[in-house]
């Protein structure tokens, strides 16, 4: 009884697989093929269906390549299409790499200050333990995005371009990781003496970390001249901009009033109610990460309404639960596991989340979406891992599978009725920092 797995235990679990002939029958195929081939369900991929009742895109995806910043990309791909309609361009890329450079800076920034508030904390502690693990990730939230274009506005792509440590991060981040991690060992040091000495000490490493992004990714530009000849062929001029007063020109959606509208179904997250995650964030000064925790069907609602109206929607979910890429699609029940497994995957959402079997994991965008006699039946994705994957870039995603792994949509505060208005007021429940809702942003 002491919990020790015995040689009877091992022979009967031996015992039992052997005896049953589906469970063989289970083991030749998967020792040779995937385990996906196996479980798709047939009927499911039968009844794909790519067509939508609104269709907004008409432009070529973007690829993060090997790098976390979907949630950049979905954000400057929303934007893209009011530049693109405002300057007649057939395709057009803001700088991914000049938005991630100030996101990496301003993280920095952001991380060594939270090193400073708990350096009374030992070493040890889960917070603190949990701020040196996490440091330099590349992901973030929509209001992360939000205080990074109204603080240091954006660029074109072509003023700076993608570099190898833009599209490929890991090496740089390890190298940021090591000189923050590093840095945070002085600052807590420095923070015995006094707080002058510990932003003295901050000082110092943010100039190594500018050093190191400088290097690898190039130094953002200040201004530019902007000109550009349209999809008619016609020449336009509009003299030497700085990425500030470009974005507040070509920017056509008001990026501060957008909300995060979230599905947390755990008992610890009411309805109705605001909630944040602690040390999530990326710009000291810039506005919170503050969710807004409503039902699903709702988020639907919102979604829906939005592209109706014309405009994409920026949302994270859970990506790789139940998909292919094969057929570019997801559904909740695209791989028939018990069937395969003869057992049963019986977490809910709430469970999921609490069980840590899923969390945020990808920002991207709904540029479609098929409506019929008012309920939403599928969704139009676009992605950002370029246009070898699914349709030319493009998903399909049933309703079901909304349900179980869309968590957070962002939406105009002047979409919402005036009860859920009034509840953006309140105080938010503060989460841990750990909490599976900021996994996005990891």
């Amino acid at each position: 009884m002491d919990g020790t797995l015995a040689a009877a235990d091992l022979e009967q679990l031996r015992k039992d697989f052997s005896a049953n002939p589906r469970y063989r029958l289970a083991q030749n195929a998967v020792t040779r093929v995937t385990v996906d081939d196996v479980a798709i369900d047939r009927e499911i991929v039968s009844s794909i269906d790519h067509s939508m009742s609104t269709t907004l895109d008409d432009w070529k995806v973007t690829n993060q390549e090997h790098s976390g910043r979907c949630w950049l990309f979905a954000g400057l791909n929303l934007l893209r299409v009011g530049v693109m309609r405002e300057t007649g361009l057939e395709d057009f890329e803001f700088s991914q790499n000049y938005a991630m450079f100030w996101d990496k800076l301003e993280r920095a920034n952001y991380f060594l200050e939270a090193i400073i508030e708990t350096a009374d904390r030992d070493v040890d502690d889960r917070t603190v333990g949990f701020l040196l693990e996490s440091v330099a990730g590349d992901g973030g939230q929509w209001n992360m995005f939000a205080a990074l274009v109204a603080k240091h506005g954006l660029v074109p792509k072509g003023y700076m371009p993608e570099t190898q440590s833009s599209s490929n991060t890991g090496r740089m981040n390890s190298v940021l990781r090591y000189q923050l991690r590093q840095g945070a060992r002085s600052v807590r040091a420095a923070t015995a003496e006094s707080l002058e000495a510990a932003r003295a000490a901050k000082a110092e490493t943010m100039q190594v970390v500018y050093r190191i992004l400088c290097i690898h990714l190039g130094t953002p530009p200040e201004r530019f001249d902007w000109q550009w000849t349209d999809k008619d062929k016609k020449f336009h001029r509009d003299g030497v901009l700085t990425p500030q007063e470009f974005a507040a020109k070509y920017v056509k959606l008001p990026v501060g009033d957008y909300v995060c509208l979230v599905n947390d179904p755990r008992p610890s997250s009411p309805v109705g109610r605001t909630f944040t995650v602690e040390y999530l964030g990326n710009v000291i000064g810039g506005p919170r990460v503050i969710y807004l925790n409503v039902d699903t069907q709702f988020i639907k609602d919102i979604a829906a309404a939005t592209i109706q109206g014309g405009e994409p929607v920026w949302f994270g979910c859970d990506v790789g639960k139940m998909m292919s890429n094969d057929y570019a699609f997801w559904d909740a029940g695209l791989y028939d596991l018990p069937s395969v497994y003869d057992t049963g995957f019986g977490l809910d959402k709430a469970a999921r989340l609490a069980y840590h079997e899923t969390a945020m994991t990808h920002a991207m965008l709904f540029t479609g979406v098929d409506v019929l006699d008012g309920v939403t039946r599928r969704w139009r994705v676009e992605n950002s891992w370029g246009g070898d994957r699914g349709k030319d870039g493009f998903f399909t995603m049933n309703d079901s599978w909304f349900d179980q792994y869309v968590f957070e949509i962002a939406a105009r505060k002047s979409a919402l009725p005036a009860d859920l208005r009034s509840a953006l007021d309140a105080e938010p429940i503060v989460l841990p920092a750990w909490d599976p809702m900021g996994a996005l942003a990891r």
